[in-house]
């Protein structure tokens, strides 16, 4: 067992590995750049959304409430469509606010990561071992819920993949840290 105390660089090189690799991910590499579509209209349709006085938040239409459902009036709007999901931001995105959570949550991982790992092999176990355990949670915590999105949320089923995949390189980059960084036995 190594405790998390111990894994403290790990931690830390791998939230910036994983930053520099999802950065080059998403403003270098071409395939997320089909992700989202323009809207024809979009300034009627943002002030038709100024007009309903939505704050931030996810909304749904339509309403799909137990009790909005039992009207035949809610059943055929349902029926007809459209259907969606609408989220409103609740004042001007902020890449500076996005990318230092972006970052925490790195950490965060990071920390998971290690005390899985920690809890898993104690200090000088080998890198195969490490890189095995250590990519695989971490690729279950930057993509595991993807999948979701499309089930739940209708997000285009490509997007997902694209994420999983983008999720597996953070996790392999996250890993080999792991396994190059462990502690070796000589050193407890």
């Amino acid at each position: 067992m190594v405790e998390l105390t111990s894994l403290w660089l790990p931690v830390l090189v791998s939230a910036v590995a994983v930053f520099i690799a999802s950065s080059i991910v998403w403003m270098v590499l071409p395939h997320h750049k089909t992700d989202w579509r323009t809207l024809k209209d979009d300034r009627t349709i943002q002030e038709f959304i100024r007009g309903q006085g939505l704050t931030g938040g996810m909304h749904m239409f339509p309403a799909c409430r137990p009790d909005d459902l039992k009207s035949p009036e809610a059943q055929e709007r349902f029926k007809t469509g459209p259907w969606g999901t609408l989220i409103v931001l609740g004042g001007p995105p902020s890449m500076g606010r996005s990318l230092g959570q972006w970052f925490v949550y790195l950490v965060v991982v990071g920390i998971l990561v290690a005390y899985v790992a920690g809890r898993s092999f104690g200090a000088g176990a080998s890198f195969q071992s490490l890189f095995r355990l250590t990519s695989v949670v971490a690729w279950l915590a930057y993509s595991g819920a993807a999948p979701c999105g499309s089930i739940w949320e209708g997000k285009p089923w490509s997007f997902t993949w694209k994420n999983v995949l983008d999720g597996l390189a953070y996790g392999l980059a996250t890993g080999a840290i792991f396994g190059w960084l462990w502690p070796d036995a000589a050193a407890t």
